[in-house]
């Protein structure tokens, strides 16, 4: 896994210069906190160790269904953390994630 350093957007100011700039920006604790959850970052390390080629194998190993699956992996594009691409093999317009954790069918994080 890539390491990347977050960073919650302040109101006034500059960012931080330097090699510790943040990679990806939150606008507040409370995003940060719900993109980054116990139960996404699961997500997120099984993305990266099993990385299942689409949305439905990804629900079937995490348990979660495929609408709540495609609703966090959304949000979590949003952010930067993942990367989403549609995939159209046999038959089937599931969506696919790819990243750092890399999920060829589902984005991974980075």
């Amino acid at each position: 896994m890539k390491r990347c350093i977050v960073g919650i957007r302040q109101p006034a100011g500059s960012p931080p210069k330097g090699s510790e700039t943040p990679c990806i920006w939150f606008p507040s604790l409370a995003s940060l906190a719900a993109a980054l959850s116990d139960d996404n970052r699961r997500l997120l390390r099984l993305i990266h160790d099993k990385q299942p080629k689409s949305l439905t194998e990804l629900a079937e190993l995490s348990g979660r269904k495929v609408p709540n699956l495609s609703r966090t992996l959304r949000m979590m594009s949003d952010y930067g953390l993942v990367s989403l691409r549609e995939s159209r093999g046999q038959g089937s317009n599931d969506k696919q994630a790819q990243g750092e954790a890399s999920m060829e069918g589902v984005t991974s994080y980075e």
